[in-house]
């Protein structure tokens, strides 16, 4: 790679197996971008081919002059702002933080700002556009009222090799929640899909042609000696990421999350759904060593499995 500009980078290639589409070519070379980011560089002309223009399609051939020029992110209208995060782990590649309930993981309606995303530019000022421009660094979500360990992306390559892991199912994302009553059998595996919900548009629902979604749970502990029917502080482990998949996947079962106003009811025991990312564990998207983080239930949530065990 060479730098004609301090705001473009430049690349050349030369071709040496041909007989491939060309986004697929660039896609396989170690550009640290995805094949998407890729076609849209070559329809807007950053891509050509022996000098000349070029179409994601387009077969090159060995021998061929390849040229790719990467502009610098647009600017995003995002502001760092210093909010208190929690960092478990962090280096030059990636950082893993403990999110605090509350807090929504990038802008959207409601939350133009003061979101995860902002408290990241202001921490790592050098994510900016990395696997985006409105959601920079991030690979994976948890909901606003959700808490626990998330990872983030700081490069092109951790964010494409991170992203990859996930959609391949190699990372582990576990989960403690405090459930209405107690499932049977102890443990056990939800398989139904999720989709939207037919009626209520900003609900989810298990929904027939919804996508496929799977979520295993284990029972760690049951406090029976309450109201009936009880309440469950249960593990569970997702196999695939769908919007809102565990709340959803426990009420269709019949154990609502406990404080989940949407998809269950309103508790005194908490102010939030009771969910919590507890466990997490990937490969290191540079070195493929294994990392494995957890994490305790947060302030807000130990009060309420103290009160059922008579603490």
């Amino acid at each position: 790679m060479t730098s004609e500009s301090a705001l473009h980078e430049f690349w050349e290639f030369r071709v040496a197996v041909g007989e491939s589409r060309l986004d697929q070519y660039l896609a396989g070379l170690d550009t640290g971008l995805t094949r998407s980011r890729l076609q849209r560089l070559i329809a807007d002309g950053q891509v050509s081919v022996n000098g000349g223009p070029a179409k994601p399609s387009q077969k090159v051939r060995a021998g061929d002059r390849v040229t790719l020029s990467v502009p610098p992110p647009r600017p995003s209208g995002l502001v760092a702002q210093d909010i208190p995060v929690t960092v478990v782990y962090q280096d030059q590649d990636l950082v893993v933080i403990d999110k605090p309930a509350g807090l929504a993981v990038h802008p959207g309606p409601g939350h133009p700002d003061r979101t995860l995303v902002n408290a990241l530019l202001a921490m790592c000022p050098d994510i900016q556009g990395i696997g985006g421009e409105i959601r920079p660094g991030i690979v994976h979500r948890l909901d606003k009222d959700t808490s626990g360990l998330m990872m983030v992306a700081k490069t092109h390559q951790a964010h494409n090799n991170l992203s990859d892991q996930i959609k391949a199912r190699q990372v582990t994302k576990g989960y403690l929640a405090l459930v209405e009553g107690v499932p049977a059998p102890s443990q056990g595996k939800v398989d139904a899909p999720v989709g939207r919900h037919p009626r209520r548009r900003t609900r989810m629902a298990v929904v027939v042609g919804g996508k496929e979604a799977r979520t295993s749970y284990k029972l760690r502990e049951k406090f029976q000696d309450h109201s009936p029917p009880g309440y469950s502080l249960i593990e569970l482990y997702l196999e695939t990421g769908r919007t809102h998949q565990i709340r959803v996947h426990m009420a269709h079962i019949g154990h609502p999350l406990v404080g989940d106003t949407t998809y269950g009811h309103a508790s005194t025991l908490v102010d939030r759904h009771f969910l919590h990312a507890f466990h997490l564990a990937f490969k290191h998207p540079v070195n493929g060593e294994p990392l494995e983080f957890q994490t305790g239930l947060p302030s807000d949530l130990t009060p309420a499995i103290d009160a059922l065990r008579g603490v």
